[in-house]
């Protein structure tokens, strides 16, 4: 599904971000991406959304596409076809939920009549069908991270990229992302989610790949956290 071959990444600054990563992530895995802070995690992502480059190696996505190959107008067909849940939400604040969630498909110039019928099937899978006229600003952090969802996955992407999903929620708030984005997968979607979240890391055990300086420390398959940050 997911294929690093290589792949080191040297910024302007002479700073090495990733050093020679080899990995594979297959089909329908839950992988953690942990690791100290200015360990290389976020190299890691931006790569996989090809907002930077390698400068070595190659990154190979469902055994056949070579993402380091694409061309400046591929880029946007591309990542239309991933999931992205970040942090700070990054809703749309004058749009209500319902239109927050429709917009992803309108992207993809979805017809009307399959946006009518899949944002409020994606709404009710998050529990918020009652909120869908709800401003984002009238919502609390976690209503705002279940829109964020609903929107990453209502094209059906094969592959959702969570960036410190839980970071700005409380502990309860946090479990309940989580238990979505376990049933996400277990629909059959691939997630990768970088995160310093240890006592949700150690709770779940799935796959764990810890970055240090650059380079993976750690590869298990039923993983923990294993830093103190």
């Amino acid at each position: 599904m997911i294929e690093f071959k290589n792949v080191s990444k040297v910024y302007d600054n002479n700073v090495t971000a990733l050093k020679d990563v080899n990995i594979r992530i297959e089909r329908g895995e839950f992988v953690f991406l942990v690791g100290p802070s200015g360990a290389g995690k976020s190299t890691f992502i931006k790569m996989l959304l090809k907002e930077v480059d390698p400068t070595t190696g190659s990154i190979i996505l469902n055994d056949n596409l070579d993402i380091t190959n694409l061309k400046r107008k591929q880029i946007p067909f591309y990542r239309r076809k991933i999931g992205v849940v970040f942090q700070d939400f990054r809703l749309i604040p004058t749009l209500n939920v319902y239109e927050n969630v429709a917009f992803a498909m309108r992207v993809v110039e979805a017809p009307e009549k399959e946006i009518r019928k899949r944002v409020p099937m994606m709404l009710s899978l998050v529990g918020l069908s009652n909120k869908y006229k709800s401003l984002p600003s009238e919502l609390s952090g976690g209503e705002q991270q279940r829109v964020s969802l609903a929107r990453a996955i209502v094209n059906n992407p094969s592959l959702l990229i969570a960036d410190e999903p839980t970071g700005n929620l409380d502990p309860d708030t946090a479990l309940g992302i989580m238990d979505i984005l376990n049933d996400i997968n277990r629909a059959g979607t691939t997630i990768v989610m970088a995160t310093h979240a240890k006592d949700i890391v150690d709770a779940m055990k799935k796959r764990v790949i810890a970055i240090e300086k650059g380079t993976i420390a750690r590869d298990e398959l039923r993983g923990g956290y294993g830093y103190e940050d």
